[in-house]
């Protein structure tokens, strides 16, 4: 199996049209009125607030190095590897027993795989998986589901490649360095040094978007209950709301005047399922107090789902919460409280622009496969009537396999150019080739809409009636 900068994909996976639609804002799943959505709810990180991620992952990586050394005893020479934001992309899944990187198609068949930095090559791939779908609830398996993973994945490939290459005795086995380096980032969000160093250089680390803040003000205006849910403790999430929210409200003096309720250290996905109980904050001073009445504006830490919505009498329809974890905001979510479901995938932005691009490409691409079934057709025929009348047309089958080569050696080519406008290892995010990526059909089957950025949600009526389309099935495709 190769990566996609050396064509991983099968023709045969190109046998159906493949149409991309002009660029829209908001892409919608299942329909949803937001007339008749009484509360929305929003993650703060990556959500609300924008990171500048290439940025942020770069710091992860130096931190996660940082606990390596310190804490775990890896060698000194993990500080001379060189950050590259580029090598993954959200959506993979590393292998923890073999040291592999791992990209899977909406069944969870592996459709590219990499061992460290290196694509795995055809024979080796089928000698390691064979034709193997991958079960995620199996321990051996770890998801790179958030923008938050990316530094994980890059770091683990990079660690594998200096355990194979270089000391192996240095370095303990494939699955104990995964562990390690996803307990190392744990750490670094949960002792503060990421935030530490962010609350130093916002500017750095952070994008201001007065559009989204606009956005908020609309539909606040229009009667809609606007609330945080984070798991960002209050003190980070004020000096984050401050830089970015208050300087550019128009009809409210502060954030505090824009969100109905505030919940920091949310500890989702664990406040969709479990009964904590609320803690009120002093916004003066960020002190908390046990809270056991019925919830009313405000800022508070920890909690429930269930608590929350009963308290503010609402049902599950009534509340749309938009978050850009897959897991963490979007799939525990619709499991355990049937809330409406909106995810932020700002990969979005550049994977829409690449498709209208290469749509001329593709449609090249359909054209020559259209070309290349009635030849394989007719030379299947001739192959399969040898079994009744014992010979065949030898010029002819000698012919057609010749112009279906041609026509193949075409289709390469076209498929390395449309490679080219996407990511060099594993090609687009929401495909594994023509298929739909995992990561696609989590997005599909737990988000009702999905978009670049919650300004996209915003920019809409909040009277929009987004309709879901009517999805051909195979056999409507004829």
């Amino acid at each position: 199996m190769q990566g996609a900068k050396t064509s991983s994909y099968d023709h045969r996976l190109l046998t159906r049209r493949v149409h991309f639609p002009m660029a829209r804002k908001v892409y919608v799943n299942r329909t949803l009125n937001l007339k008749k959505i009484r509360y929305i709810g929003l993650d703060m990180d990556h959500t609300l607030v924008r990171y500048n991620s290439e940025n942020f992952e770069k710091l992860s990586h130096a931190k996660i190095i940082d606990k390596l050394i310190l804490r775990r005893g890896y060698p000194e020479a993990l500080r001379k590897l060189t950050f590259d934001y580029n090598f993954a992309i959200r959506g993979l899944v590393i292998d923890r027993d073999k040291g592999n990187l791992l990209k899977l198609n909406r069944y969870a068949a592996i459709r590219a795989s990499f061992h460290g930095k290196s694509p795995l090559d055809f024979k080796t791939h089928q000698k390691l998986y064979k034709s193997t779908y991958i079960d995620l609830s199996n321990g051996g398996y770890m998801a790179i589901d958030t923008f938050f993973s990316i530094s994980l994945a890059i770091l683990f490939a990079q660690i594998v490649d200096l355990k194979d290459l270089e000391n192996a005795k240095a370095y303990p086995s494939y699955a104990q360095i995964a562990d390690d380096i996803l307990d190392s980032l744990d750490e670094a969000h949960r002792d503060g040094s990421l935030k530490e160093e962010v609350k130093k250089n916002l500017d750095s680390y952070l994008i201001k978007d007065p559009e989204l803040v606009q956005g908020l003000e609309k539909f606040k205006r229009h009667g809609k209950k606007i609330f945080i849910l984070t798991n960002s403790d209050f003190h980070y999430s004020k000096l984050l709301l401050d830089t970015t929210i208050t300087p550019y409200l128009k009809e409210h003096k502060s954030w505090q005047d824009v969100f109905e309720i505030v919940v920091t250290f949310a500890q989702k996905p664990k406040f969709f399922y479990e009964n904590h109980k609320f803690l009120k904050v002093n916004p003066l001073d960020g002190t908390m107090t046990n809270y056991d009445e019925k919830l009313v504006p405000g800022i508070y830490q920890g909690g429930g789902a269930k608590k929350f919505t009963q308290d503010l009498g609402l049902d599950g329809d009534d509340i749309l919460y938009v978050g850009d974890h897959i897991y963490g905001d979007i799939l525990r979510l619709k499991k355990d409280c049937n809330w409406r479901t909106a995810m932020v995938l700002e990969e979005l932005k550049t994977e829409v622009a690449s498709n209208i691009k290469i749509a001329p490409v593709m449609s090249e691409i359909d054209g020559l496969m259209k070309k290349k079934e009635p030849l394989e057709d007719e030379l299947t025929a001739i192959l399969t009537s040898k079994l009744d009348i014992g010979k065949i047309d030898e010029p002819r089958v000698e012919l057609l396999q010749k112009q279906v080569t041609e026509v193949d050696t075409q289709i390469s080519n076209l498929i390395k150019k449309q490679q080219t406008h996407y990511n060099p290892n594993w090609g687009q995010l929401m495909r594994a080739g023509n298929e739909e990526s995992y990561l696609a059909y989590q997005v599909e089957r737990y988000a009702c809409v999905y978009m670049a950025r919650l300004a996209d949600l915003l920019e809409v009526s909040p009277r929009t009636y987004f309709r879901a389309p009517r999805r051909a099935l195979p056999h409507e495709l004829d």
